[in-house]
């Protein structure tokens, strides 16, 4: 029989000292997402399955838990990503008609973890724009994702750039099945040259050169001009390219020192994406911290098909890669009924102060019981009053110490 405080594999408790990196940084990531015009929705943990699975393709499917509605008899479902949900909210509950921006910070759930040392349980925060077909929505998604993890104190960051169109292009006018469509894309994201030249053996020599190509086009600028080179003369594959350049173009100038590149037979969520993509590195990482781009298709099943697009991230996984942040400063305060220093508490905490009282009269301890707060002011008698000094230092005069605020 399995011990009662066992959880679930890649399912874990977050901690004090790593929950309080955690909110500080969904803190920092809505302000982020605020000053840019976004607005915080809170969708529900579980919804019916069709509306959670809208244009999102098989991939969800098989990360998404279900449930029957004891109340309906309906298939639900327990939410595996929040972006569904918001082109919903866009689509269905809000219903405007010019630029809409939503940001969500809620935990998802998954029924694999995505690697060795996942979660199954994200806290997943992103951003959604809805109602604007061009570049400058696509930029200024990008740009929040970088302002994001900047904000998280990543440094050395790492974007790179993809678009899904280019395989639409490669493909056109070939008779290709959905399964086998399905194949070729995990073979391309996953770079799997022997698997992908079976999987073109059937096509078109010109489709199959293509496909091949795709596989060595990762790297710098030059991509774009070999991919100009050796990929069909097609509209939407030249048209790819152009925004691609235009793109990189404007985070450059936006971000300097930035590192842009390009890998074009990255087709990760090729059944969700509709255009331009992006996932973002921090320096010598070969794990994403965000993934992005334009998701077009999502919200039709709502009955507005609006363009879309999009990044979210896991703030479990960001927490690994970005510094701890110092512990808060906080007031120790000794354990006593007097009026005085009760009412002296009140007055530092309104004040915005990290107060604890110690109860059991250790305060020795605090440091080798690894509690997340410097104690470094305390609460002393003086008088008939409570005054706050630094740990440590008797004073002189009487006067109490400084209080900066918290």
């Amino acid at each position: 029989m399995l011990s009662a405080w066992l959880l679930p594999e890649h399912i874990a408790d977050v901690l004090p000292a790593q929950a309080r990196h955690i909110e500080a940084l969904r803190r920092h990531m809505l302000d982020t997402a605020q000053g840019c015009g976004f607005e915080l929705v809170i969708p529900p943990l579980l919804e019916h399955l069709d509306a959670l699975l809208s244009g999102t393709g098989h991939e969800l499917d098989l990360s998404t838990f279900k449930l029957v509605d004891q109340l309906s008899g309906r298939l639900l479902g327990v939410r595996a990503d929040t972006t569904p949900q918001a082109a919903r909210i866009d689509a269905h509950l809000l219903n405007r008609q010019d630029v809409t921006r939503l940001c969500y910070c809620g935990p998802v759930l998954h029924t694999r973890p995505t690697g060795l040392a996942a979660t199954r349980e994200p806290l997943q925060f992103g951003a959604e724009l809805f109602g604007h077909d061009g570049l400058a929505a696509d930029l200024e998604v990008a740009e929040l994702a970088l302002d994001c993890l900047q904000a998280a104190g990543v440094q050395d960051v790492v974007i790179d750039l993809a678009d899904a169109r280019l395989l639409r292009g490669v493909l056109a006018g070939a008779v290709v099945d959905a399964d086998h469509l399905k194949a070729v894309v995990q073979a391309l994201s996953s770079k799997d040259a022997p698997a992908l030249a079976s999987l073109g053996a059937g096509l078109p020599g010109p489709t199959r050169d293509a496909l091949m190509a795709l596989l060595r086009l990762y790297g710098d600028d030059e991509v774009l001009t070999a991919a100009r080179r050796l990929l069909p003369e097609r509209r939407l594959i030249h048209e790819a390219l152009d925004q691609l350049r235009w793109l990189a173009g404007r985070l450059r100038a936006a971000h300097p020192g930035l590192q842009v590149g390009f890998d074009l037979s990255d087709m990760s969520g090729y059944s969700y994406y509709s255009g331009v993509r992006f996932a973002i590195f921090a320096a010598g990482s070969t794990d994403s911290l965000a993934r992005g781009g334009r998701y077009d298709e999502v919200g039709a099943i709502f009955g507005r098909n609006r363009p879309a697009v999009g990044f979210s991230l896991d703030l479990k996984s960001l927490v690994e890669v970005v510094p701890a942040p110092a512990r808060p400063r906080a007031v120790r305060a000794p354990g006593s009924d007097d009026p005085a220093l009760q009412r002296t508490v009140r007055e530092l905490r309104a004040a915005g102060h990290i107060v604890a009282v110690d109860l059991t009269g250790h305060a020795h301890l605090d440091t080798a019981q690894g509690l997340p707060f410097d104690f470094d002011r305390e609460l002393v008698r003086v008088g008939p009053d409570w005054q706050v000094r630094p740990v440590g230092r008797l004073g002189r005069d009487g006067s109490t110490s400084s209080l900066e605020t918290p």
